[in-house]
Order: structure tokens, then sequence, then C-alpha cells
């Protein structure tokens, strides 16, 4: 697993110049958060990409301007779609999908009941059936991790994407 960012979920950590201080205003402005409620619903894959889709639509990534930014917003539908299939197949489904954006940072959680920790297989065969998930997210994101529940049951897996340029 990679996490070179040991920040809780929701916390995108210090601002950039204030050498590791912890920011004084909130990381993320109101308005840039978005919650999906995930327990029990059929069709959670689906659901969660097409809320991440309105989502950065809202927060004008879509229309794309540019192969940038339409790159950028296929990324974060791919990493959406990938954390949520891998709570629907390892842990028991999904609970919460989370979305939080600033102007630098989009930054995905999905919180679920599971035990396990999702980690990229290792080594990676391309030409081998499934297991790509979690590489695939290793690769297009910044950083990625896992925060346990503070009561010991489940976890959230967070990863976060640049923003487009």
């Amino acid at each position: 697993m990679s996490t070179t960012r040991p920040y809780p979920p929701g916390d995108l950590g210090p601002e950039p110049g204030n050498a590791g201080a912890p920011s004084a205003s909130p990381a993320v402005p109101a308005g840039q958060i978005r919650r999906l409620r995930l327990a029990g619903v059929q069709g959670s894959v689906a659901r969660a990409r097409d809320f991440a889709r309105q989502a950065l639509h809202d927060w004008g990534w879509l229309p794309a301007a540019g192969a940038d930014q339409r790159a950028a917003a296929e990324d974060v539908l791919l990493v959406v779609s990938e954390l949520v299939t891998n709570a629907c197949l390892h842990a028991e489904g999904p609970e919460e999908l989370r979305l939080r954006s600033n102007a630098k940072v989009l930054r995905l959680e999905v919180s679920d009941l599971g035990a396990g920790s999702p980690a990229p297989r290792n080594p990676h065969r391309a030409g081998r059936p499934g297991g790509h998930g979690m590489f695939i997210v290793q690769r297009l994101c910044l950083d990625w991790g896992v925060v346990r529940n503070p009561d010991g049951t489940g976890k959230t897996v967070w990863a976060e994407l640049a923003a487009p340029s």
C-alpha cells in the first residue's frame, strides 16, 4: 500500500507553504464536498460513477475544455469505479462514497465494513485477468491509503488525484 501522507479521511493536509503546520482554514471550500450513501444499493458502481460525473460537471471539470481536463475527469471516474468495485468484491459492499475537491486535489473516499486491506497485486502481470484495480489506482493517483475506523469495524480507502491545470 502507498501512503506517504498519513492524513485521515477528509483532511487534505496542510496548505503548501505552511511547512507542515495544520491549516487554520478548512482545506476544502464549502460546497466542494459530496457524499453518496451506497449501503445496500443495487448497481453501486454505476451509481457512484454517475454521482462522480455530476460532481465533476458541477465543479467545472466537465464538459472538458481540453484533452488534459478530459483525461483528468476520465481518471477520476476510473478510480471511483475501481474503489467501489473493490468494496463490492472484497468488503461486503461500499457504505459511502465521498468526493472532496479544492483547487489542487480531488480526494475520493470509499468506506466499507470489510476487514481486509487493498494492495496492488505484486508482481503485476498485465496479461492475467483480474487483480488490476489497485495497480490502476496506484498508477493514476498522487497518493492513496487506508484508514481503519476507530471502533475497529471497517475502513476508508482514499485516493487523491491532481486537479486539471
